[in-house]
Parts: structure tokens; C-alpha cells; sequence
């Protein structure tokens, strides 16, 4: 068994592409309409990690609270710069321990998305 995909409900289906396009690295490997709903799916290279989201305006209004997701990155300083440009009131880069590096940002929907050194 292993994790298939994460689902977010977005406002704004282009932000939230965008986003996971530039803070995860990931692209679009399908997009359609089911009915009302508009769905893409964005994945890794390698097509482990993926990511659906989904605009549905009759769905109720996600408010990404209690969780967040981790994305390992070479970058992880170019990321930091990149997210306080866009004013993404990015968290500072923490170092808890010799082997962990990492900051907090909120994606569109207010998920909070961890980018962590690898």
C-alpha cells in the first residue's frame, strides 16, 4: 500500500496550480471538467507525488486548517527568497536539529505547505 494523491478544494483553481507549480516543483499531468467541478491533477517527475485539486463552487468553502503537507527540496533558500518576494509571509528558515531545515508558507487556500532541505 503506499499514498496516492492529496486533495485540496480550492477558491482559485490558476493560483493554486500556480503555487504547487512553483514552491513543489510539481506540473499538470491532467485537467478536466466533471460536471460543475474543474479538477487538475499535478505530479512529481517521477509521478509519486501527486496532488488533485479541485474547484467546485457548490462544494463547502475549505478553510485548510489542522494539517499541512511536506515537500523535501535542493532549494530550499531560493524557495524562502522566492515565497517572501511574492509576500507570502513565509515563516523563517528553522534549523531544529543538525539534520532538519525547513520553513512554513500557506498555499492559496491557506494549506499550510512545509518545504523542507533534503
Amino acid at each position: 500500500m503506499f499514498f496516492k494523491q492529496f486533495t485540496v478544494i480550492v477558491h482559485d483553481l490558476e493560483k493554486s496550480i500556480a503555487f504547487y507549480e512553483t514552491f513543489a516543483e510539481l506540473t499538470v499531468v491532467r485537467r478536466f471538467q466533471d460536471g460543475p467541478a474543474e479538477l487538475a491533477f499535478l505530479a512529481n517527475k517521477a509521478g509519486e507525488t501527486e496532488i488533485e485539486l479541485v474547484y467546485a463552487p457548490q462544494m463547502q468553502t475549505f478553510e485548510g486548517k489542522g494539517f499541512f503537507i511536506c515537500f523535501l527540496t535542493d532549494k530550499l533558500e531560493e524557495m524562502h527568497s522566492l515565497a517572501l518576494s511574492q509576500g507570502l509571509n513565509a515563516s523563517d528558515i528553522r534549523t531544529p536539529d543538525a539534520n532538519s531545515r525547513y520553513f512554513y508558507v500557506y498555499d492559496p487556500n491557506g494549506v499550510s505547505v512545509q518545504l523542507k532541505s533534503c
